[in-house]
């Protein structure tokens, strides 16, 4: 049985897509300061590896959000719990995602919300009416599929 899990994502800029899903969700982008520092003191870890971000170090091709009620590692700030991990890839995305994320809103709220997202990079990609669903599927800032319910 896992212990945790994470979400991987591929995509161009980590750190944009982080603060996008952070803010769409209400999860916070972990801090990952202490775990470079200590990387970069054992030689582990070249400078150009990581960039600083609001004040903090943060590595360059890869971030991450986490659920704010799940616990975290101390000192890497890593999530143990619900996860999303941003990870740089040099290929752009070419096809429909073959998974995506429903966020599913109080009733009367998703065209509030969806004004919400797109207040922030995210784009309207179609309405849905079918099969009983009413739903607006969208696209956030590196073109990724996720449905507002």
């Amino acid at each position: 049985m896992a212990l945790h899990w994470k979400l991987v994502i591929d995509c161009a800029d980590p750190i944009r897509l982080a603060g996008f899903w952070a803010e769409a969700l209400g999860y916070r982008v972990e801090d990952h300061t202490t775990l470079i520092d200590g990387l970069v003191e054992s030689g582990a870890l070249p400078p150009q590896a990581y960039v600083e971000v609001d004040g903090r170090r943060a590595f360059r091709e890869l971030a991450a959000v986490r659920h704010p009620d799940d616990p975290a590692d101390p000192t890497s700030d890593m999530g143990l719990g619900r996860r999303l991990l941003f990870q740089a890839v040099p290929e752009p995305k070419q096809v429909k995602n073959r998974l995506h994320m429903d966020l599913h809103v109080e009733p009367g709220t998703r065209e509030a919300e969806v004004e919400r997202l797109t207040g922030f990079g995210a784009t309207v990609l179609r309405q849905v009416a079918d099969r009983g669903s009413v739903h607006t599927v969208m696209a956030d800032p590196e073109g990724n599929e996720f449905c507002v319910q």
